[in-house]
Protein backbone atom coordinates (compact mmCIF):
# COMPACT_ATOMS: atom_id res chain seq x y z
CA UNK A 1 0.00 0.00 0.00
CA UNK A 2 1.41 3.37 -1.05
CA UNK A 3 1.48 6.53 1.08
CA UNK A 4 0.94 10.02 -0.36
CA UNK A 5 1.05 13.46 1.23
CA UNK A 6 -1.72 15.73 -0.06
CA UNK A 7 -2.46 19.37 0.70
CA UNK A 8 -6.06 20.45 1.10
CA UNK A 9 -6.92 23.93 2.33
CA UNK A 10 -3.28 24.57 3.33
CA UNK A 11 -3.18 21.46 5.51
CA UNK A 12 -1.08 18.36 4.86
CA UNK A 13 -2.65 14.93 5.09
CA UNK A 14 -0.92 11.58 4.76
CA UNK A 15 -3.12 9.25 2.76
CA UNK A 16 -2.86 5.58 1.86
CA UNK A 17 -3.80 4.28 -1.57
CA UNK A 18 -3.27 1.27 -3.78
CA UNK A 19 0.09 1.02 -5.50
CA UNK A 20 -0.01 2.87 -8.79
CA UNK A 21 -2.86 5.18 -7.67
CA UNK A 22 -0.61 7.88 -6.18
CA UNK A 23 -0.90 10.35 -9.08
CA UNK A 24 -4.65 9.90 -9.22
CA UNK A 25 -5.00 10.61 -5.49
CA UNK A 26 -2.76 13.68 -5.79
CA UNK A 27 -4.90 14.98 -8.68
CA UNK A 28 -8.13 14.42 -6.73
CA UNK A 29 -6.71 16.27 -3.73
CA UNK A 30 -5.54 19.12 -5.97
CA UNK A 31 -8.99 19.44 -7.58
CA UNK A 32 -10.68 19.43 -4.17
CA UNK A 33 -8.22 22.05 -2.88
CA UNK A 34 -8.96 24.23 -5.93
CA UNK A 35 -12.68 23.86 -5.29
CA UNK A 36 -12.20 25.11 -1.74
CA UNK A 37 -10.10 28.02 -3.05
CA UNK A 38 -12.88 28.99 -5.50
CA UNK A 39 -15.47 28.86 -2.71
CA UNK A 40 -13.20 31.01 -0.50
CA UNK A 41 -12.90 33.53 -3.36
CA UNK A 42 -16.69 33.60 -3.72
CA UNK A 43 -17.74 33.63 -0.05
CA UNK A 44 -14.69 34.97 1.78
CA UNK A 45 -13.40 33.62 5.07
CA UNK A 46 -16.38 31.72 6.43
CA UNK A 47 -14.38 29.09 8.28
CA UNK A 48 -12.29 26.18 7.12
CA UNK A 49 -14.78 23.54 8.16
CA UNK A 50 -17.65 25.28 6.45
CA UNK A 51 -15.64 25.71 3.23
CA UNK A 52 -14.67 22.04 3.31
CA UNK A 53 -18.28 20.97 3.85
CA UNK A 54 -19.48 23.23 1.05
CA UNK A 55 -16.83 21.80 -1.28
CA UNK A 56 -17.80 18.25 -0.31
CA UNK A 57 -21.47 19.04 -0.97
CA UNK A 58 -20.70 20.45 -4.42
CA UNK A 59 -18.77 17.26 -5.22
CA UNK A 60 -21.67 15.15 -3.90
CA UNK A 61 -24.09 17.17 -6.05
CA UNK A 62 -21.99 16.64 -9.17
CA UNK A 63 -21.75 12.93 -8.38
CA UNK A 64 -25.52 12.73 -7.91
CA UNK A 65 -26.13 14.43 -11.27
CA UNK A 66 -23.59 12.13 -12.95
CA UNK A 67 -25.31 9.05 -11.50
CA UNK A 68 -28.70 10.30 -12.77
CA UNK A 69 -27.23 10.92 -16.20
CA UNK A 70 -25.66 7.46 -16.28
CA UNK A 71 -29.01 5.90 -15.36
CA UNK A 72 -30.76 7.85 -18.14
CA UNK A 73 -28.09 6.81 -20.62
CA UNK A 74 -28.35 3.18 -19.51
CA UNK A 75 -32.13 3.30 -20.02
CA UNK A 76 -31.65 4.90 -23.44
CA UNK A 77 -29.05 2.26 -24.36
CA UNK A 78 -31.42 -0.50 -23.28
CA UNK A 79 -34.23 0.98 -25.39
CA UNK A 80 -31.90 1.27 -28.38
CA UNK A 81 -30.78 -2.33 -27.94
CA UNK A 82 -34.42 -3.44 -27.82
CA UNK A 83 -35.19 -1.43 -30.96
CA UNK A 84 -32.17 -2.95 -32.69
CA UNK A 85 -33.38 -6.45 -31.84
CA UNK A 86 -36.87 -5.67 -33.17
CA UNK A 87 -35.37 -4.22 -36.36
CA UNK A 88 -33.14 -7.28 -36.77
CA UNK A 89 -36.16 -9.57 -36.33
CA UNK A 90 -38.14 -7.58 -38.90
CA UNK A 91 -35.21 -7.65 -41.33
CA UNK A 92 -34.93 -11.42 -40.91
CA UNK A 93 -38.67 -11.86 -41.50
CA UNK A 94 -38.45 -9.68 -44.63
CA UNK A 95 -35.46 -11.66 -45.84
CA UNK A 96 -37.30 -14.94 -45.21
CA UNK A 97 -40.36 -13.65 -47.10
CA UNK A 98 -38.20 -12.55 -50.05
CA UNK A 99 -36.45 -15.92 -50.16
CA UNK A 100 -39.80 -17.70 -50.13
CA UNK A 101 -41.12 -15.44 -52.91
CA UNK A 102 -38.01 -15.98 -55.04
CA UNK A 103 -38.14 -19.74 -54.46
CA UNK A 104 -41.81 -19.79 -55.43
CA UNK A 105 -41.12 -17.73 -58.55
CA UNK A 106 -38.18 -19.97 -59.45
CA UNK A 107 -40.36 -23.07 -59.06
CA UNK A 108 -43.03 -21.56 -61.30
CA UNK A 109 -40.46 -20.58 -63.91
CA UNK A 110 -38.94 -24.08 -63.82
CA UNK A 111 -42.42 -25.56 -64.25
CA UNK A 112 -43.08 -23.30 -67.22
CA UNK A 113 -39.72 -24.18 -68.72
CA UNK A 114 -40.44 -27.91 -68.36
CA UNK A 115 -43.81 -27.46 -70.01
CA UNK A 116 -42.24 -25.48 -72.85
CA UNK A 117 -39.49 -28.06 -73.28
CA UNK A 118 -42.08 -30.84 -73.51
CA UNK A 119 -43.64 -29.09 -76.47
CA UNK A 120 -46.75 -27.94 -74.69
CA UNK A 121 -46.60 -24.31 -75.67
CA UNK A 122 -50.36 -24.16 -76.08
CA UNK A 123 -50.85 -25.65 -72.61
CA UNK A 124 -48.95 -22.90 -70.77
CA UNK A 125 -51.30 -20.86 -68.68
CA UNK A 126 -50.10 -17.39 -67.95
CA UNK A 127 -50.78 -15.92 -64.57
Amino acid sequence: MAQVNVTINTRQYRMACEDGEEEHLLKLAEEFDQRIARLRASFGEIGDTRLTVMAALTVADELSEAVKRIRRLEEELSALQDARMIAADRAQATQDALIAAFNSAAARIEGLARTLNQGGVSEVAMG
